[in-house]
């Protein structure tokens, strides 16, 4: 213990992971279970091996969650330990966030000094969608954590050209694949380009390293595959939004090229799946049409949103599941559901959408910090160093992904943007302290630090200007006040140094352009650090996690319908439902079939009971066929059907289900007054629509029917 010393690097590391940590567990009971599709496997996963294996996203072992299991697997050892509660399955992501502020300041110190480390570890603590998927149970930051681990044994294998570091570097992003599958694989060119310029050692035995660790990236990626694809298909669960029930297709289908293009506008294209065929496509488009619906607030025609007895829905909150307040549609007229539904272009990410404040904060100055450096570092051949080597590994994680986001039509959710926030971090840091350098230096170049600096503020101010009527006027006056704070500090800077005219090295001079430069920064940190710290205190939307100003809207959050559904109450309209099942449920195998795991997400948290989820995540899956379906009835396996939602490739079943079966009276399952929201369709008529957790309203009217004696 004497021989540690707390030195002011130590305070200052500490106090970032302080506020890491923060940020990422304070007050972190508000989110509930966070996305309940998730939080549902993860209760199966709990009863029995074979269902955890598989990550069976129900207790009968039916269907799996659509993503590989490693991300589940942690979440479900850490319920296991301290309990199925809604913090022990977030708990794993908030560590990550935190640990990966941790790594990202270890690898910056290595290269660039603890200056340059402690800049790009706040800036990645305080970045709004870094704190949303620390609060959340998607596995976006697990991947981070472990992507950000892989290019630390990356930078040591390109600056020592040691083998083994870049293998351990590969096996861990074969870890990420099982964690998110191909959205590991973004950082590839990265870590390949890395190595390859490195200088270390001859070209052919680089390209013999790649050879031998590409090989085993792909045997450690594809191995729960192709363990879970040999295995019989009756003996295991179907495996979610597949259209043939493999791992494999599900890897380069629905988590792979529906990732890069959609004609379906990202959604549509999704759910609407099928078996890859005309009438899939279709129903995508009719899932779409919903969705707009929703997205524009309109009553018009049979693909239009919902509106809730308060008038539009869309407008009053945002719909759960497809924005935070003000989302799309919502009062600050934020466009798209997902990111694939907003204009594609170089602009996307700046833009009045869902993604804007999400990411953006830091990305100019990462860009220009990385000229910067680019220009101190003299970047060039031969990369013979750990700082040039670092450069390109941050450089060529960035632009790809800035590519991705910006222009593709695919299927991708805002909180995918995490995955950009280490780079833009890592540049930031790095940045500021290379244009540190050209600012004491002089000629034409030293005006970028100042430059930067107003660049930031002018983009805070952009950002208020999608919010400037729906937050409180405290806050708008706190962030106006910051950016005046940037912009008087850098114009500052500007006079100061037209004044001095020689080298800034020491003495008083170079402490006062310290302070200004030090003021400027903070005034760009302030905003987004608002916007972060308001998930601790209005929670993120569990299905499409977000945080930034979007949350302080004085329309409310998107996620209070979410978040309503915490660890006492996930649904108070579900109990009535769950005591009739107790009452008559005997020896069946499945308690009750519904058409989508996102239906019956919230019966299984609340009750644990055996739903089988018909059409799988979004009920585009045709996992039985209706003979399949009759078979199961008459063993006894399968007596009530809750028909609706959003499922529409086992219309044949459904249609069955409500000519065979007897409908039970809603009194006697359905609390009508607490849990539905009556709505007008097109032709004027009353339709009920139950809250769910993806989209945030069923599309059809529910209704309970009792298969028994209806084959025999």
């Amino acid at each position: 213990m004497k021989n540690i010393k707390f030195t002011k690097e130590k305070f200052a590391l500490s106090v970032v992971l302080v506020i890491s940590a923060i940020l990422n567990f304070a007050n972190l009971s508000i989110e509930g279970y966070g996305n309940e599709y998730y939080a549902a496997g993860v209760k199966s996963m709990l009863m029995n091996f074979k269902n955890f294996f598989f990550v069976s996203s129900d207790p009968g072992g039916f269907a799996s969650i659509d993503k590989p299991p490693l991300g589940f697997w942690i979440q479900t050892i850490s319920a296991k330990i301290f309990g199925f509660k809604g913090w022990s399955i977030l708990l794993p992501q908030a560590l990550a966030g935190v640990i990966s502020v941790g790594l990202l300041y270890y690898i910056v110190k290595r290269s660039f000094g603890k200056t340059a480390a402690f800049i790009s570890a706040l800036c990645l603590a305080i970045t709004p969608v870094f704190v949303a998927d620390s609060r959340n149970n998607t596995i976006d930051n697990l991947l981070v954590m472990t992507l950000l681990f892989a290019c630390m044994f990356l930078s040591k294998a390109a600056e020592k050209g040691r083998f083994k570091y870049l293998l351990i570097s590969l096996v861990l992003v074969g870890v990420g694949f099982n964690i998110k599958m191909l959205q590991a694989y973004m950082i590839i060119p990265a870590i390949y380009i890395t190595y390859l310029i490195s200088s270390a050692v001859p070209v052919k035995k680089r390209l013999k390293h790649l050879v031998v660790s590409t090989i085993v990236l792909a045997v450690v990626s594809l191995s729960w595959a192709v363990v879970v694809d040999l295995v019989p298909a009756q003996n295991r669960p179907f495996v979610e939004s597949s259209t043939n029930n493999t791992v494999m297709e599900l890897i380069f289908g629905h988590n792979g090229l529906e990732r890069l293009s959609s004609t379906n506008g990202g959604m549509g294209g999704g759910m609407g799946r099928g078996n890859g065929n005309a009438q899939g496509e279709a129903r995508g488009k009719w899932q779409q049409g919903q969705m707009q619906g929703f997205e524009n607030g309109s009553t018009s025609g049979s693909a239009s949103g919902a509106v809730s007895k308060n008038g539009n829905a869309s407008e009053k909150r945002g719909i759960q599941g497809f924005g935070g307040a003000g989302g799309p549609g919502g009062a600050n007229g934020l466009s798209g559901n997902f990111g694939g539904q907003t204009a594609a272009g170089i602009t996307r990410l700046f833009s009045k959408n869902i993604l804007s404040d999400q990411i953006v904060w830091f990305l100019p100055l990462s860009i220009l910090g990385f000229i910067a450096a680019a220009i101190v570092e003299k970047l060039r051949f031969p990369f013979d160093n750990k700082r040039k080597l670092d450069l390109i590994l941050w450089i060529l994680w960035l632009v790809p992904e800035f590519i991705y986001f910006s222009y593709t039509k695919g299927l991708f959710h805002q909180y995918y943007l995490t995955m950009m926030a280490p780079p833009i971090a890592a540049l930031s840091g790095i940045g500021l302290t290379s244009m540190w350098k050209l600012y004491k230096e002089g000629s034409i170049k030293k005006w970028l630090l100042p430059g930067s600096l107003i660049l930031e503020g002018l983009l805070d101010l952009l950002m208020l200007s999608y919010f400037k009527t729906t937050i409180p006027s405290v806050i708008k006056g706190i962030i106006i006040a910051a950016v005046v704070l940037c912009f008087a500090s850098s114009v500052l800077l500007i006079i100061y140094r037209i004044m001095k005219r020689e080298s800034l090295n020491q003495g008083k001079n170079i402490n006062f352009a310290k302070v200004l430069a030090s003021l400027a920064f903070i005034g760009i940190l302030i905003t987004p650090a608002i916007g972060s710290s308001a998930a601790v205190t209005h929670g993120v939307n569990g299905s499409m996690p977000a945080a930034g100003l979007e949350l302080l809207s004085s329309s409310g959050s998107g996620s209070d319908m979410m978040r309503s559904r915490g660890n006492s109450s996930l649904n108070s309209g579900n109990k009535k439902l769950i005591e009739f099942l107790d009452s008559h449920v005997k020896n069946e195998k499945y308690a009750l079939v519904v058409s989508s795991s996102n239906t019956g997400g919230s019966i299984i948290l609340e009750s644990g009971k055996s739903v089988m989820p018909l059409g799988g995540f979004s009920g585009s899956d045709k996992i039985l066929s209706l003979s399949e379906f009759k078979q199961l009835v008459k063993k006894g396996e399968i007596r009530y059907v809750l028909t609706g939602g959003m499922g529409r490739n086992s219309d044949d079943i459904m249609s069955w289900v409500q000519k065979n079966g007897k409908a039970v009276p809603e009194s006697q399952w359905k609390n009508t007054t607490s849990n539905n929201q009556q709505n007008k369709n097109g032709n004027g008529t009353v339709q009920s629509s139950e809250t769910n957790e993806f989209g945030g309203m069923e599309m059809n009217s529910q209704a309970l029917y009792d298969l028994q004696g209806t084959v025999k």
